[in-house]
């Protein structure tokens, strides 16, 4: 209920005002049943903007720090995140991500739409980077489909460092179900866990017409805060295959 409040009374509202999201590929979504939502990840205006473009409701994980915040900001942004559905976990890697996989599964398991970003975390520059393989994991295990989805725009409204993003339109682009049940009882084996991340990005790929880097967001952002160079583009896709020829998607035209 109060998640419903807030998509069309509170918050929703006011997000359609200022950034006029737009879909295309929304009934790429299945209307019951639990599916993944992986996408990329430019931008924390990402976990908003998608629920607003799907009909169903979609719950994302989130790092803790935001609901233990002191004062009334960090009660604010506590309760926004409560409202927006927002599961908070503990992401410092080990037992946190064997949890949090747990969490994703356990979302599944009660038949919704589960949101994650196989990055990891956000791009640094707006470039793809390397899926983790969490979100393997958890299409094996739960036997979920996997919805690639590709956020346009989010990184310019709000680059790294901006706290409100731009005014502006800012939309998603889903693409078709992908399914790995051929994989199933093979969610130990690392090959399949790597291969199966690789398709999932490669997804995400063709949809987003971003650069790819073959290295983890994570590892790029650090060498960045060090002062070096980030790492370099690839000049193949995830698992080695051609790079997709696809132009940066862009808002419909509305006729």
């Amino acid at each position: 209920m109060f998640y419903w409040v807030m998509r069309n009374l509170l918050v929703g509202p006011w997000l359609r005002l200022a950034y006029q999201p737009w879909v295309v590929g929304a009934r790429n979504v299945p209307r019951t049943g639990p599916a993944i939502m992986a996408s990329n990840h430019l931008a924390v205006i990402d976990s908003f903007i998608l629920p607003l473009v799907v009909p169903r409701r979609v719950t994302f994980l989130g790092k803790s720090d935001y609901f233990t915040g002191k004062g009334l900001k960090g009660r604010v942004v506590a309760w926004f995140m409560t409202g927006i559905g927002v599961i908070p976990v503990d992401r410092s890697g080990g037992a946190a991500s064997e949890a949090a996989l747990r969490t994703g599964l356990r979302v599944l398991s009660e038949g919704k739409l589960f949101g994650i970003y196989p990055e990891g975390t956000r791009s640094p520059d707006g470039r793809l980077y390397k899926a983790k393989t969490g979100v393997a994991r958890m299409a094996l295990e739960s036997g979920a489909p996997v919805i690639p989805v590709a956020m346009v725009d989010t990184d310019v409204a709000q680059p790294p460092g901006r706290g409100l993003p731009a005014f502006m339109p800012l939309g998603a682009v889903i693409g078709e179900p992908l399914d790995f049940s051929r994989y199933k009882g093979m969610e130990t084996d690392k090959f399949v866990l790597r291969a199966v991340a690789d398709e999932i990005e490669y997804a995400i790929l063709a949809l987003s017409g971003q650069e790819y880097v073959d290295a983890y967001a994570a590892s790029a952002k650090e060498r960045m805060a060090r002062g070096e160079a980030p790492p370099p583009t690839a000049e193949e896709g995830p698992g080695g295959l051609p790079l997709p020829e696809v132009d940066k998607p862009r808002r419909p035209t509305r006729r």
